[in-house]
């Protein structure tokens, strides 16, 4: 089972750095460095599986996070019923089929029923579940069920664009395509309107 660090801990990146991890994850780079051509003990690489093995850490740091208590450690009772909205979280992943970035912005609304949460808690919602191997679809869907299931809210609203280097570098090797999803639950997916307020809300960063 992976370790869940605190939020406090995890302001600390030092923390999110295994030591025995890192040197099984550097012998393992090395031995990919070595397959590739390359020459292992040049200067250039002598240290690159360690930073590796550090980078791979630090980007898929979201399986030792627990999304849903992002958001318990700071709901708050309070009648407000209209529309929340944080829009254009800066977003970045690993696409789990070829492990290579994906990257762009994803833009959140819910309508509170009894609870709300703190504003910082919606983007570090989205880093959890952007921090590991992911697809955009599944990651769309998290974040909306993350949402919907630890505030109960009247309705959660999740958008997300992105770019994918495994479209840019390789592949079909289109440069400027952007890849949309998204996915409602309760008033944006039943309400017409609801919903295309929230698309005007978030229009203008729309591709």
């Amino acid at each position: 089972m992976a370790q869940v660090f605190s939020a406090s801990e995890l302001q600390d990146s030092s923390n999110i750095y295994d030591d025995k991890l890192t040197e099984e994850l550097s012998v393992h780079y090395g031995g990919i460095l070595a397959l590739l051509g390359e020459d292992t003990k040049r200067e250039g690489l002598l240290k690159t599986p360690q930073r590796v093995a550090k980078a791979m850490q630090f980007l898929l740091k979201g399986y030792h996070e627990d999304p849903e208590e992002i958001l318990r450690s700071a709901m708050f009772k309070e009648p407000y019923q209209q529309m929340v909205v944080v829009k254009d979280i800066e977003l970045y992943s690993m696409c789990e089929h070829h492990m290579l970035p994906f990257l762009g912005k994803a833009h959140v609304g819910y309508i509170p029923r009894n609870y709300i949460t703190g504003l910082s808690k919606i983007p570090r919602v989205v880093e959890a579940y952007a921090r590991r191997l992911q697809v955009q679809e599944r990651l769309t869907t998290q974040i909306k069920e993350c949402i919907q299931n630890t505030l109960n809210p009247l309705g959660v609203a999740v958008v997300i664009e992105a770019q994918h280097m495994c479209m840019q570098m390789r592949g079909v090797q289109k440069q400027h395509s952007f890849t949309t999803t998204s996915d409602f639950t309760g008033a944006f997916a039943n309400n017409i309107a609801t919903r295309e307020e929230f698309f005007n809300i978030i229009g203008h960063t729309m591709h």
